[in-house]
């Protein structure tokens, strides 16, 4: 047999243990792991020395924003999709709540068509549920490119937006595919928002609107939503110590994301920093919710990263609050800014594979996530050694910033390999021709 790519002499992992062997890859495919001979070494079109090199299965980022169409001056699919590769992540899932937003399966069809065309990184598209497109979700079920459908409970960036229960258990109890939800309650934001609208201009009145009890009363209700339907939630970016507290006992009716900014940044620290860059939603809050995230991690209640990419340009940014918009970047900074936690002794190795490589490949039901024969050709090669610091002049996003500007980490993506193509060698991205998702069965 003759290979695509070999990758030799690296050492290669899952969350269950590491070992080394060759890595062949040919049509998309691991096809074969073993110590390859000269001769099939020399008959392969591409040769990789992973010496002293950690091979991860292909990390997947499960919440970007990517803003095509509509909104492209802050982000679209070319830039977004490599920043993700240069940050070691091989498969997006991209969020609906573009311009206009995408609530067909027309709609999002577009959108994995402009992928095929242009991203560096596999792909796929939520669709966006708006209490009127039942019929859109259900024929989206079974479509190549749509990961699943993502449900607003609170308004954010966009026009999204769905809290009626009723509603909710319908679709719910109707479709199949994995549904995903932005979970802050709208009845709250609206009882508290003279907190936002008497701010003059002070950022640290998001996180007091915002509150933990907002993020709460949402969950709650979400998960008694997923009891009635019999079927799990995904909910996104969680933020609260109090989530974590009731979530705990809910594992059977959810599972649960956390993002790199609400484990590593925190009010008021942060806000006295970098003012509203530091905004988004749901906000990042006081150390003792990011203290109660890291229990959550420690306990098993959070099964997922996502970088929640979801770029504004600087200019937008710099209006006053509460003009500014909520966002920020973090496709491309998330692997560095979680391996920094590995380094500091917060995290395994294996937990950054567990929550970045075979949970998401699990919960999406994708032919991923692991270093096996028969999978998907999606690996992300480390080098453990290297330190760098995090740089906006480094940023291949649109707006070219990120939260973590200056900050030293220790660890970073070598390779991305994106469907047994390289599309990342050493901190240069290489167009590929990536791939729709397939979800299974």
């Amino acid at each position: 047999m003759e290979f695509d790519l070999i990758i030799k002499n690296g050492t290669l992992h899952s969350s269950q243990k590491s070992w080394q062997e060759d890595i062949g890859i040919k049509d998309a495919k691991i096809v074969k792991l073993a110590k390859f001979s000269d001769e099939e070494l020399s008959k392969a079109d591409k040769v990789i020395d992973a010496q002293g090199l950690d091979i991860l299965p292909g990390l997947i980022d499960s919440q970007v924003h990517f803003r095509e169409p509509g909104l492209t001056h802050k982000e679209d699919i070319v830039h977004g999709s490599k920043a993700a590769v240069l940050g070691g992540i091989c498969t997006f899932f991209e969020m609906p709540n573009t311009k206009p937003a995408t609530t067909t399966v027309e709609a999002t069809q577009v959108k994995v068509d402009i992928a095929r065309e242009t991203s560096y990184a596999n792909f796929g598209f939520f669709i966006g549920a708006s209490g009127k497109n039942l019929d859109e979700l259900i024929k989206s079920q079974d479509m190549v490119g749509c990961s699943g459908v993502k449900i607003f409970l609170g308004s954010s960036t966009g026009d999204l937006l769905l809290y009626d229960t009723d509603k909710l258990v319908e679709i719910f109890k109707t479709l199949d595919c994995h549904i995903s939800v932005h979970s802050e309650s709208e009845e709250r934001l609206h009882a508290n928002v003279a907190i936002r609208d008497n701010a003059n201009g002070d950022v640290h009145a998001h996180y007091k609107w915002r509150d933990a009890q907002t993020a709460l009363e949402s969950t709650k209700m979400i998960i008694e939503v997923a009891k009635k339907a019999g079927r799990k939630v995904h909910i996104l970016h969680l933020t609260t110590k109090d989530e974590i507290e009731f979530l705990k006992d809910q594992k059977e009716h959810c599972t649960i994301e956390v993002t790199p900014q609400h484990l590593t940044l925190f009010a008021p620290d942060i806000y006295d920093k970098i003012g509203t860059l530091a905004q988004m939603n749901p906000p990042i809050r006081t150390k003792d919710h990011t203290d109660g995230l890291w229990e959550g991690l420690k306990n098993g209640v959070i099964d997922v990263f996502g970088s929640d990419h979801a770029p504004h340009t600087l200019e937008e940014k710099d209006q006053p609050y509460p003009k500014s918009p909520s966002g920020m970047p973090g496709v491309q900074t998330m692997l560095p800014v979680m391996l920094t936690h590995v380094q500091a002794g917060r995290l395994k190795l294996e937990d950054i594979i567990t929550y970045l490589a075979e949970n998401p490949a699990k919960l999406f039901k994708l032919n991923k996530g692991f270093i096996k024969e028969g999978m998907d050709g999606d690996l992300t090669i480390l080098d453990m050694k290297k330190k760098f610091t995090i740089k906006n002049e480094d940023q291949a996003s649109k707006v070219g910033w990120t939260p973590f500007d200056g900050m030293e980490v220790q660890g970073t993506p070598t390779y991305t390999i994106v469907s047994g193509q390289v599309a990342m060698d050493h901190g240069k991205a290489i167009k590929v021709q990536a791939q729709p998702i397939v979800r299974g069965k």
